[in-house]
């Protein structure tokens, strides 16, 4: 099938999992959702990933995110790997790891990438919002393991964005000024929407406070 884009749809589908039998986007409800795949089972980085994102579940609640693994393996050997994950990586997996077996999700999401990965899924990861449209993808090759607090910085860029006429600059993380979107022309409404004022450091480039701080 075509790459996925931003603003597609993100495929719904029933798969297995280390929680039992999931239907996407029933599952998904009104959260966010981050789906990531892994390469397979009982591999080091992969390890370590389902670690941090296991130790990152308050941050995820906090942001009304789902995160959801997905890896070619099947359920019970998702379940014996979940024992090391949780024993090397000190933490408890809180989060459904689907059973790909069949590679349907690998496949409707365009996961596995031959020439890099012959029959194994990348390192993908797609950032859904609650009325299931992708938002943000990221790939990785298998020997680089993701930035999660990347991850976290592109949904609060996200959520930020949805709520205010803003964008972000570069490197922004959650607190930093951002950016008045350059089509909001109208003084009133700038007022309105941004009291502590902006600095015009060029006219189509304006900085302000984050106005939800």
């Amino acid at each position: 099938m075509a790459t996925l884009r931003l603003g597609d749809t993100a495929p719904d589908f029933q798969q297995d999992s280390t929680e039992g039998p999931i239907s996407f986007h029933q599952w998904a409800g009104n959260s966010w959702v981050v789906l990531f795949s892994h390469p397979a089972d009982f591999t080091p980085v992969c390890t370590t990933e389902l670690g941090k994102t296991a130790a990152l579940n308050g941050e995820f609640a906090r942001r009304g995110v789902k995160p959801i693994a997905v890896s070619v393996d099947p359920v019970n050997q998702h379940r014996e790997w979940v024992k090391d994950i949780n024993e090397t990586q000190n933490t408890t997996v809180n989060f459904p790891i689907l059973a790909d077996a069949d590679k349907k999700v690998a496949q409707l999401y365009d996961m596995i990438h031959p020439n890099s990965l012959a029959n194994a899924t990348v390192r993908s990861v797609f950032i859904i919002d609650p009325k299931k449209v992708i938002r943000a993808t990221l790939t990785y090759p298998a020997s680089t393991g993701r930035n999660f607090d990347e991850i976290l910085r592109v949904i609060d860029s996200l959520q930020l964005t949805d709520s205010h006429k803003v964008a972000t600059p570069a490197n922004w993380k959650d607190g930093d000024e951002v950016v008045i979107v350059p089509s909001l022309q109208d003084p009133a409404e700038i007022a309105q929407r941004f009291p502590k004022g902006f600095r015009a450091v060029k006219p189509y480039l304006r900085m302000t406070p984050q106005p939800n701080k």
